[in-house]
């Protein structure tokens, strides 16, 4: 069991009121869990913005497949990073806009050039990513 620590925090009145109310929609019990949260977000935030650190990403992808070269390119993409695209999911949001999903796995420079490379293609809509990694401290 993971030994906890208890702390004292000095907050203006406002926030930490502003912060009930929000952490009380969330379905938080109780003011520990939902800061214990935040700090472990934090702390993995910012191992994701050091590059050569390992981590998952994923990468949401909105884009129109009526445009010729979109589909194309894409595929193109996702096989010359086969090794590290762990699957993909795709949906047909209307008879021309589609959602596609990629999981990644690898050093976060390497999730970023990914993404990066996906957003200039022709007929790309949107492109999102979402970095995280289990290894917070």
């Amino acid at each position: 069991m993971d030994q906890r620590v208890r702390f004292g925090v000095c907050l203006e009145k406002d926030l930490i009121e502003n912060f009930d109310r929000e952490i009380q929609k969330k379905g938080y019990n109780n003011r520990s869990k939902a800061i214990g949260d935040l700090i472990r977000d934090w702390l993995i935030q910012q191992r994701v913005t050091i590059g050569e650190k390992e981590g998952v990403g994923v990468i949401t992808l909105l884009y129109d497949h009526d445009v010729r070269t979109t589909t194309e390119a894409l595929l193109d993409l996702q096989h010359s990073y086969s090794e590290r695209i762990v699957t993909t999911t795709h949906v047909h949001l209307d008879p021309h806009m589609c959602l596609e999903v990629l999981i990644v796995k690898g050093k976060f420079s390497l999730i970023r050039e990914i993404a990066n490379r996906l957003s200039p293609i022709r007929g790309m809509k949107q492109v999102q990513s979402i970095l995280t990694t289990h290894q917070v401290g």
